[in-house]
């Protein structure tokens, strides 16, 4: 679960991590206003998404005056805001006002989740401000990465190892160890999969501040974190994927054409890369998980199509436990009484796959035997 900057400082700021003054988000342009003028006159308007580059996109603006705030809030507040991770443009409904900050030098500082070694790793870099990732292409020299013994937990030495290790200056040592051994304890203590402040501001008046944060909760977790679970809403920006979320269906929203449908994420994963090798571009990820009643599948079908650029939608099932004449009789009692104006492509196989396709013959569902060309159906159906 990803959770806005105002709600990852909040919780930061509870654990002792430093963060810049602010006075809440607004979602109107007056509250803009108001909170403007309760910081003295002078605040910084942050566009609360979920997507990187949002200063270059427009997304953060500083105002000098509460009526310049109210003017630029009213500019924001609604506007598609669009960069490189979200071309397509991401709503802006909250605005984070918080004080203006004198910044001398921007660090990085993140925790993460190390699959290969099974731990969590401090990451360090005085390359802040950037995105990390290309810094870790161009400038690999330039971050310093230490893993964490989940027994032992993170030492202060830890801290220091990556610390200069990163090239941070050692004046802001006194500062450095106890901020970031506050922001690994709530990332511990929160279930945290992500903890990043990018940038780690060095203010002209020598105060490190977290100035921007991005923390990620582990879903699976929620249940330990009651207090955590009121941001769960505000995690979900698209509106499709909150209504997946609230039915309990796996979905993400891709931006394609080509609606997916099917049972084990490894092959939904599969089933995107032939529509993508077929030439389509698909729409979603849709996991049913292991079974394929009919209002399960009917549920998913409503969720794939509410995308209103989808154009056509493949099933891709393969029966193990769920027997594919199981999965036909669902998807045919399903489908009976939707009205769907796009091609359907059904693919079985494994328990059962014949006997489901028997019952697909002679339907408006069109049937294949592989991925591959159930993949080449529903792209050129699609077209």
């Amino acid at each position: 679960m990803k959770i806005h900057e105002f709600e990852a400082k909040e919780l930061l700021a509870k654990y002792g991590v430093p963060v810049p003054r602010n006075e809440g988000v607004a979602s109107t342009p007056s509250e803009a206003a108001a909170a403007v003028e309760r910081l003295g006159g002078r605040g910084v308007l942050k566009a609360q998404v979920h997507v990187g580059g949002r200063g270059k996109a427009g997304g953060i603006r500083v105002a000098s005056t509460p009526e310049e705030a109210q003017t630029l809030a009213a500019q924001m507040l609604g506007m598609l805001l669009k960069t490189h991770q979200a071309p397509t443009g991401v709503r802006v409904e909250k605005l984070l006002i918080e004080e203006p900050l004198d910044i001398a030098s921007e660090f990085y500082v993140g925790l993460v989740p190390d699959r290969t070694t099974q731990r969590n790793v401090l990451i360090i870099s005085a390359m802040g401000g950037m995105d990390i990732e290309a810094v870790a292409e161009e400038h690999p020299e330039a971050i310093a990465k230490v893993a964490v013994d989940p027994a032992m937990g993170l030492r202060d030495f830890q801290i220091k190892e990556a610390y200069f290790g990163g090239g941070l200056p050692a004046a802001l040592l006194d500062q450095a160890v106890p901020l970031v051994r506050s922001l690994y304890r709530a990332y511990v203590e929160a279930d945290g999969m992500l903890a990043e402040i990018n940038p780690l501001a060095l203010t002209s008046d020598g105060r490190l501040l977290a100035a921007d944060a991005k923390f990620q909760v582990d879903d699976n977790a929620l249940f330990r974190h009651k207090e955590l679970q009121a941001f769960q809403k505000e995690s979900e920006e698209d509106p499709i994927e909150a209504e997946a979320h609230r039915r309990g269906i796996q979905y993400v929203r891709l931006g394609g054409t080509i609606g997916i449908i099917g049972n084990g994420a490894g092959l939904v994963m599969a089933t995107l890369d032939e529509v993508a090798r077929a030439g389509g571009k698909p729409a979603n990820f849709l996991d049913i998980g292991g079974g394929a009643k009919a209002d399960l599948v009917r549920n998913a079908l409503e969720i794939v199509l509410m995308d209103p650029n989808v154009r056509g939608v493949l099933f891709n099932i393969f029966g193990g436990i769920t027997r594919g004449d199981e999965v036909a009789k669902g998807i045919l009692e399903a489908t009976a009484n939707m009205h769907i104006t796009v091609p359907l492509v059904v693919r079985l196989a494994g328990t059962r796959a014949a006997e489901g396709a028997a019952l697909l013959a002679h339907t408006r569902l069109t049937s294949a035997e592989t991925m591959q060309e159930a993949a080449a159906k529903i792209v050129q159906l699609a077209a």
